[in-house]
């Protein structure tokens, strides 16, 4: 009997690499964690929550998302919260988890790397033994704060350095260019962590560049407006920089009014090295099979599409070179046994 799509989807080995833990934080969990922590939501129930979610632009979004976090106290919540998200992860076929986090938005509130990292790491311990999953973590600088608040941020994550996969850039993109942020990374990468970064979701492509340039992003978060400018474009193919690409988000957010007028397909067909992720999933209604299978409904894409995007999101992974091959010879024999 022929397979469904999302049959398909699901049985591919996969990494996601565009994802924010804490908008994995669903209307269930928000209200048990409010309850458990004994705060009040402005919300009656999960229903109230869930139609709220109607966002008009990214900032719409970030207003109901920074409210939400206010829910994660203690390390057990974050501990919930992330091996909540790497459950659902493994059934939908992620092999590995590249996971952002966003540490000023807890710290801001007085919860320090003392409570939330003990937390993630936990889950990311147990998500390996039960699971066999392989998570790293990026830490990501709220760009809508001022670039030496990142630099602060990087200092009071000291004791966990060495855990670190990465650092990245997030939040509100209009109006704050990257290069603010560059001595926060110039002092990670100098750390020996990689760098990636939010460009070009409703900033403009030269956020793409500014990114490239002056904070050596090896990934590019989003990338939606790349085509704008094909100096961008061609510099994304000639160099190989994948494009972390969230289309169910970017459909939420009124980036693209309709999923057919995504244009990860036709980034695709010019070289570029698109992934397919979910950037926050309980905000956006959709985990990653979920948006694989949206996009390949709207784009019409082949299972070669979705074999090639699954390929890419291995490859540009930050794990070890062993790890990568492994993984892709699952790839390989997972299209074999169809």
């Amino acid at each position: 009997m022929e397979r469904s799509l999302s049959d398909f989807v699901r049985g591919l080995p996969k990494a996601e690499l565009h994802l924010h833990i804490e908008g994995t934080l669903e209307p269930e969990m928000m209200f048990e964690l409010a309850a458990r922590n004994g705060i009040d939501l402005p919300y009656p129930d999960v229903d109230a929550v869930r139609d709220a979610y109607s966002f008009t632009d990214l900032q719409s979004f970030l207003d109901i998302y920074y409210l939400g976090a206010a829910v994660l106290v203690t390390q057990q919540d974050f501990d919930d919260l992330m091996y909540a998200y790497l459950e659902r992860a493994h059934t939908d076929g992620v092999v590995r988890a590249e996971v952002f986090f966003d540490p000023q938005t807890h710290t801001e509130r007085g919860v320090g790397f003392d409570v939330f990292m003990p937390g993630f790491l936990a889950a990311i311990d147990r998500a390996s033994a039960e699971l066999g999953m392989s998570v790293g973590l990026i830490m990501c600088f709220l760009r809508h704060l001022p670039g030496d608040e990142a630099c602060e941020t990087w200092e009071a994550a000291r004791d966990y350095h060495n855990v670190l996969l990465g650092v990245g850039l997030d939040s509100s993109e209009v109006d704050f260019p990257p290069d603010t942020f560059e001595e926060a990374y110039r002092r990670a990468r100098a750390a020996g962590l990689h760098a990636v970064a939010h460009a070009g979701e409703e900033g403009p492509p030269t956020y793409i560049s500014g990114a490239l340039d002056h904070l050596a992003a090896e990934r590019i978060d989003h990338g939606v407006r790349a085509e704008e400018d094909d100096e961008v474009l061609a510099r994304l193919v000639d160099h190989s920089i994948p494009l972390t690409m969230c289309p169910l988000s970017n459909l939420a957010l009124n980036v693209v009014d309709r999923l057919e007028d995504h244009n990860l397909k036709r980034l695709m067909d010019r070289g570029v090295k698109v992934t397919i992720n979910s950037d926050d999933p309980a905000y956006f209604g959709g985990y990653i099979g979920d948006n694989y299978v949206a996009t390949a409904e709207a784009l019409g894409l082949s299972e070669a599409d979705l074999t090639l995007i699954a390929r890419n999101s291995l490859e540009a992974t930050f794990a070890p070179p062993e790890d990568k091959a492994r993984w892709l010879r699952e790839l390989d024999d997972y299209l074999a046994a169809r």
